[in-house]
């Protein structure tokens, strides 16, 4: 790619087509919701690193995906809540950039990371035996490494093209965050190269890592129902309910604005789709983990009381007393 000048300097994000007296409604609907994911988030990867109960494969995973989900929301929404009180609503160049970057990537090692807990439920449930010789805390430490690093760094080629494309007018973004496919859309040079690098990209991270879900889930249900009491049944799915809600979706949400070419995207549906990866899925992540998971919840209860025996705790309660 020959090297041409930049008149772009930076942004000018659309954000949502909504009238401004509901602008308000918006940004308090957005602040709870990311405010709730955020510390439902944190709390659980702070329960998973205190509780030595909950030092076990599963359970790393998911202190995992608790910070990718951190990583995936924080990367768009304070941005989107800041644009809300902007009469401009700009971003420059390099902040946008790399707030595509973070946020693809979170995403890419969350599509890894998802696969590698089907497997994880797979052996669980087929090897139960054999679960502690495989799914050992090396074993655990390296499928999570690899998760991170092959997310960051697959996203990594297609960012450094962006960087060096020309941009020369106009500068507006049709999305509430730098979203790839509409800031191609104001590149002065032929990005069909790039969009076919993402879309591919995309087909290979969502359908592999899907793939790699749907068999491990073949083997799973193939295994249950031979299984001859209901309790047994019942306990072995309970133990894959919460993973498959949250691939319901993640994946869903996610093959609708990617995995189909970019002459057919619909702007419009696409800014919803992305609420439901940025907004929808970190927030009901604590939920489904916590609520529905009996040893989490000991262990939350747990810390709580531990929080509550410190100084600061015991101090707390008698100022509420007075």
């Amino acid at each position: 790619m020959k090297n041409q000048t930049r008149s772009v300097s930076e942004f000018i994000l659309l954000g949502f087509s909504v009238a401004k007296r509901f602008e308000p409604l918006l940004f308090t609907s957005f602040f709870i919701t990311y405010t709730v994911a955020l510390v439902g988030n944190l709390l659980i990867i702070t329960v998973v690193w205190c509780e030595n109960s909950l030092h076990s494969p599963m359970y790393m995973f998911i202190a995992n995906l608790s910070l990718l989900e951190v990583l995936y929301t924080t990367s768009v929404i304070p941005k989107m809540l800041a644009d809300f009180f902007s009469q401009r609503k700009s971003i420059t160049f390099s902040s946008c950039i790399f707030q595509a970057y973070l946020y693809f990537s979170a995403g890419s090692t969350e599509f890894f990371l998802l696969g590698v807990m089907s497997f994880d439920r797979y052996v669980a449930i087929c090897n139960p035996l054999r679960y502690a010789a495989i799914m050992n805390t090396h074993f655990c430490m390296h499928l999570i490494a690899a998760s991170w690093l092959s997310g960051f760094l697959a996203v990594m080629p297609p960012a450094i093209l962006i960087v060096q494309l020309p941009f020369c007018g106009p500068n507006i973004i049709n999305h509430f965050f730098c979203d790839v496919g509409p800031l191609l859309k104001l590149s002065c040079f032929d990005t069909k190269n790039i969009e076919l690098m993402n879309f591919s990209n995309a087909a290979f991270f969502l359908l592999g890592s899907l793939l790699v879900t749907g068999v491990s889930y073949m083997f799973i249900i193939a295994t249950v129902v031979k299984i001859p009491s209901a309790k047994g049944r019942q306990k072995a799915f309970s133990t894959c309910a919460s993973h498959l809600m949250v691939v319901t979706l993640f994946y869903g949400s996610s093959i609708f604005i990617y995995v189909q070419p970019q002459e057919t995207h619909s702007l419009d549906l696409n800014k919803v789709a992305s609420i439901l990866n940025t907004v929808v899925t970190p927030l009901l992540n604590p939920f489904i983990y916590s609520l529905r998971n009996k040893k989490v919840k000991e262990a939350l209860e747990s810390v709580v009381r531990r929080i509550i025996e410190t100084p600061i705790g015991m101090r707390v309660l008698k100022f509420k007393k007075i």
